[in-house]
């Protein structure tokens, strides 16, 4: 993150810029170690900063900062400082940072898109998130509802992209999951597509099978490999399914979809392949019929091998979810809300680009590692590394950190271990439901209680 390019994301936000102890770079940082801790308090983030980082982090210092770095005389360790500069912090100026991280670490592990045979392929998903109740994220996010009332949380719902090969993440997009104008994932992907890089293709389950999808994708050149639900493959395959299909199709939107995507051209077509295969799922379950649809023209066994590391997702959204303990959010703002989420997918692909270069000196695909315990190994040496007295001692603690990630491997199993049934013990509670009562006429303190069986008359 240089100085020139926080600068310009600054111009470009039109924020101005104040010399500070807790300067964007810091509090970046301080965030990001938070979520790497497993969401530590801030009281965590500012003795991380109290141990000291290194001066680059002020390249123009103010007096107090000088002070401290000649002299010693460290700030305090009260928390407020560091609360109120993640308020200000430029929301824009994040997301700059993030893509930047992003298109960063993208580039020096996948030079040219080509290392994840047949090529680069982002994953999309789509989970939720719960946040903090408060009035401005209620509003924003309402919470659900079901046959017992509302619920408490607000709950938003977030897209995610992750890459095949290495796991590294996009910026996610989220809106709210219910109310009256909630988002779907289909929507949240027309806000996402235009910052996927160029030359990817877009890979998803029948969720995102659908002809608005690919046609956004076609209008942008990315290729798409989609699964199909039964009847929409049928359609396509104009009769039943069967085993071994590899044709070229004509997709047209049906009367549904014009009318619901009433911005489609009248003469909106995609040309693509329709591929159908007997798979055998991995649970031991009964074989099933898998439907793809593609427009690349690579082996039809081939893609419906690379459809195969779709289930890669699942698990990048629950590690990110409870490694990183983004599934419930403490902070009450929307604006927060934003920075806390794109820090956390910062921090993440941090461990990700941790493990891509442990791949790239072993030749191990990065998905054999276990990002529990890379993350464990940076949590414990990133502090030395920080403080290193010079670049040779920095070295040598970079390889030494290096060595304990090639540990990192997860274990190659050679059976296939048992599926155990989805059960969980029941938890005791002591004390009932809280439940949302509205607030009814003071008590009068004269009057006698009839529930109160103590003082009741004989």
């Amino acid at each position: 993150m240089p100085e020139d390019f926080l600068a310009e994301a600054h111009r470009a936000a039109g924020v101005r810029r104040r010399k500070s102890v807790f300067t964007p770079l810091v509090v970046m940082f301080l965030m990001m170690a938070q979520r790497l801790h497993g969401a530590q308090p801030l009281e965590y983030a500012v003795m991380t900063l109290l141990r000291g980082l290194p001066p680059s982090f002020w390249p123009d210092p103010c007096e107090r900062v000088r002070r401290w770095l000649e002299e010693g005389k460290g700030p305090s360790s009260h928390t407020a400082g560091y609360s109120q500069a993640r308020q200000v912090l430029s929301k824009s100026v994040v997301e700059q940072s993030c893509d930047r991280m992003f298109d960063q670490l993208l580039t020096r592990t996948d030079p040219d898109g080509t290392a994840g045979e047949p090529g680069r392929f982002f994953i999309l998903d789509g989970s939720s998130v719960r946040t903090a109740h408060s009035d401005a994220l209620c509003e924003l996010y309402p919470p659900g509802s079901n046959q017992h009332g509302e619920a408490h949380w607000p709950v938003l719902r977030m897209l995610v992209a992750h890459e095949l090969r290495t796991g590294l993440a996009l910026r996610p997009e989220w809106g709210p999951m219910y109310g009256d104008n909630p988002v779907s994932e289909q929507d949240l992907l027309h806000r996402m597509i235009d910052r996927l890089p160029a030359g990817s293709a877009i890979m998803g389950d029948c969720n995102f099978g659908i002809f608005s999808v690919v046609w956004a994708a076609q209008q942008r050149r990315y290729p798409v490999l989609l699964r199909l639900t039964p009847s929409r493959a049928a359609r396509l395959a104009g009769g039943p399914l069967r085993d071994g299909i590899d044709r070229a199709v004509v997709w047209k939107p049906s009367t549904y979809e014009s009318k619901k995507h009433p911005g489609l051209p009248s003469d909106a077509v995609v040309k693509g392949r329709l591929i159908v295969r007997r798979v055998q799922p991995g649970d031991g379950s009964a074989p099933l019929l898998l439907s793809l649809f593609t427009t690349l023209d690579k082996p039809a066994g081939k893609l419906v091998e690379v459809y195969g590391g779709r289930w890669n997702i699942e698990t990048d959204v629950r590690t990110i979810k409870k490694e990183l303990c983004l599934d419930q959010l403490t902070c009450t703002t929307p604006e927060m809300v934003s920075k806390e989420i794109h820090m956390a997918v910062a921090a993440y692909n941090l461990v990700r680009a941790m493990i891509v270069l442990a791949s790239l000196q072993s030749g191990i695909p990065p998905r054999r590692y276990s990002f529990t315990k890379v993350r464990l190994v940076l949590e414990t040496f990133g502090p030395a590394l920080a403080n290193a007295s010079d670049d040779k001692a920095a070295g040598q603690i970079f390889d030494q950190m290096m060595r304990y990630i090639q540990q990192a491997r997860l274990p190659d199993r050679g059976r296939k271990r048992p599926s155990y049934p989805r059960e969980t013990w029941p938890r005791g509670s002591a004390f009932p439901k809280r439940k949302c009562k509205p607030p009814g006429p003071p008590e009068d303190p004269l009057e006698p209680n009839i529930n109160d069986t103590k003082n009741s008359p004989k």
